[in-house]
């Protein structure tokens, strides 16, 4: 079985939370599948954001592009509702002056029915997310 990005709003994911909003760069972005757009927090940390996929899925792979992120935690949840999050990775990002930040978490394959990718430091007052990416395949149900 072939793997899918289950992060694109093309495969069904949605962005239930995030905890800043800017017009010109909303959060939907980080689904959207393009590097080119991005979600912007609006200053203090931690933020986080919530994206939900359209049913259970195994994830065998987790990744982000984003600029000036320093330290993030990422969750997952099996539940129906974005409630009961645990602990999957958490981990100081490289400074990458003037490029993107793409940042592969080594995870074993897990389920899960939403993620939460809480930005807990920066090197910078703000941070943008890019893109994000969980591959992996439909659970059978």
């Amino acid at each position: 079985m072939r793997a899918t990005d289950w992060c694109l709003s093309s495969a069904g994911a949605a962005l239930v939370l995030a905890t800043s909003s800017d017009e010109q760069h909303p959060a939907e972005s980080v689904v959207d599948g393009s590097s080119e757009t991005f979600w912007t927090t609006t200053g203090m940390f931690p933020q986080e954001f919530i994206v939900g996929f359209p049913k259970c899925v195994k994830i065998s792979k987790v990744a982000i592009q984003s600029y000036l992120v320093r330290t993030l935690r990422i969750e997952r949840s099996l539940s129906e509702d974005p409630v009961g999050f645990e602990e999957c990775i958490e981990k100081d990002l490289e400074h990458t002056e003037g490029q993107l930040q793409k940042e592969e978490f080594p995870l074993p394959e897990f389920q899960a029915t939403y993620l939460r990718f809480i930005i807990k430091s920066a090197f910078d007052h703000f941070v943008s997310v890019h893109r994000v990416i969980a591959e992996g395949t439909a659970e059978n149900t």
